[in-house]
């Protein structure tokens, strides 16, 4: 790792609680994981527009459009996924801070990873969602043939075939997409969001 030892984190005029005051909101990361066609990004996609609709100030991170962008010079080797996400949870602090309700939609299959993502915000400003579906599940979905070219060979080292994924010890809250429709998902999420007062 570079030593940057010039670099000094400026402090700006505005701070995050005149955010809070001004924009009526906290600002937090939601952050969604889970195995690749467990349900991630339809969720998340689901959840920003109830959220949106609602009045809040939102931002959905999906691991695709990231890796089109930001992260497009990221492979898919365990360093390559860690910096991915290293790199992610950067992002979502940034929002955070900016008090934007941060949807992040990840495989981001190492526990390791994930506790590191939290620690970057304060404590209560990070919440994760485990969409819990079995690989076999998953694999019969396969909404971008992605098992399919991994059980081929084409695609190495993929999360759930050929790459472990461990899920978390004591996410915030499980989501079984296996037995539960999104409608039904996005409803619990919801309900556990106004529980604790993220949202009104």
């Amino acid at each position: 790792m570079i030593e940057k030892t010039n670099v000094v984190w400026h402090q700006t005029t505005i701070t995050k609680q005149d955010r809070e005051k001004q924009s009526g909101q906290k600002g937090v990361v939601i952050w969604f994981t889970g195995l690749s066609g467990s349900g991630k990004s339809t969720l998340a996609n689901r959840l920003e527009a109830a959220l949106f609709a609602g009045g809040h100030r939102t931002y959905l991170l999906d691991g695709d459009n990231i890796r089109s962008g930001l992260n497009r010079d990221l492979g898919f080797s365990d360093i390559d996924r860690r910096e991915n996400i290293r790199r992610i949870s950067e992002v979502a602090k940034l929002f955070v801070d900016s008090n934007t309700i941060v949807l992040t939609a990840f495989i981001s299959p190492f526990r390791e990873d994930r506790i590191a993502a939290r620690q970057k915000v304060e404590a209560g400003e990070f919440i994760e969602v485990y969409v819990k579906c079995d690989l076999s599940i998953c694999e019969s979905r396969d909404p971008k043939g992605l098992y399919k070219k991994a059980r081929s060979g084409v695609i190495p080292s993929f999360t759930g075939i050929d790459s472990p994924y461990e899920a978390p010890n004591a996410p915030e809250l499980i989501v079984n997409t296996e037995n539960q429709d999104p409608e039904a998902s996005t409803e619990q999420i919801i309900r556990f969001l106004k529980e604790k007062k993220i949202i009104h």
